[in-house]
């Protein structure tokens, strides 16, 4: 059986002193390949790094919606740059949060507007966190996808029915994370159990969202095993059809990855 965990933050302050203990257990865990995630430019160095020392990481390069104010100068050629490093695999993540809303909306769709353009124009898959900002999302998606083709991933996804639906007939694929483990998340579990098998893939984003039944726990690479099972067993899979299927779809998200 293959795990993947398609969304991690191993760069994360809360892994500075036992990253290598983490990666060790994730792979003990059967944890095969795992995308370590870009929040912002000035992090990429730490990112890409630890892509580099290890064959089983890749990453990706981008700046989260919280921090579009901060990267108002940041442009699609940068990105480009970047990203034709040969262990990055997405641009992002990126995106639009209007629950916090730690930069203003206009910043954030023109941030997440050079990283349309640069997944694009690099054929990598945009990764993209959105929250509360369901039709905007769509509206952005559906003008971006009519420039050209682009390959696009909802992380995490948290969002309403609709946006599924027309980012599903974009091509889409939609990542879950260990949210659908929690008691008050049916709305997401509805979504899981309606999104086509073939567009589905899974992640943990960690060190956030750890899954029952390790809730407050530091979450790691290693608990996306709980997070596969809950799909699975939503969606009447066995054990190992569901991880091939789902390693299928990781593989054709992140066609850069090497399978093992």
């Amino acid at each position: 059986m293959m795990l993947i965990d398609s969304h991690v933050n191993l760069h994360h302050h809360t892994y500075a002193e036992d990253r290598d203990t983490v990666i060790a257990r994730a792979r003990e865990s059967g944890v095969m390949r795992m995308v370590t995630i870009c929040d912002r430019i000035e992090n990429f160095p730490d990112v890409i790094a630890i892509a580099e020392a290890h064959e089983d990481i890749y990453a990706s390069v981008g700046a989260h919606p919280h921090y579009a104010k901060d990267h108002l100068d940041l442009t699609a050629e940068r990105l480009i740059e970047l990203g034709r490093h040969p262990k990055v695999t997405g641009v992002g993540e990126t995106g639009l949060d209007q629950h916090y809303k730690h930069s203003p909306f206009s910043n954030q769709v023109q941030v997440f507007r050079a990283h349309a353009e640069a997944a694009r124009k690099l054929d990598k898959t945009l990764i993209i966190h959105t929250r509360e900002a369901d039709a905007e999302m769509a509206d952005l998606l559906e003008e971006e996808a009519g420039k050209g083709p682009i390959r696009i991933l909802l992380h995490c996804y948290t969002s309403g029915p609709e946006l599924a639906r027309r980012a599903l007939k974009l091509g889409a694929f939609i990542s879950f994370s260990g949210i659908m483990t929690f008691k008050n998340a049916d709305d997401v579990r509805a979504i899981a159990l309606e999104a086509p098998l073939d567009r589905v893939i899974v992640e943990t984003d960690c060190p956030y969202l750890t899954p029952v039944p390790f809730r407050g726990q530091r979450c790691e690479p290693m608990h996306v095993r709980e997070v596969q099972a809950a799909f699975c067993r939503l969606r009447g899979l066995g054990e190992e059809e569901g991880s091939a299927l789902l390693a299928e779809n990781f593989f054709r998200v992140f066609p850069e990855v090497v399978r093992p």
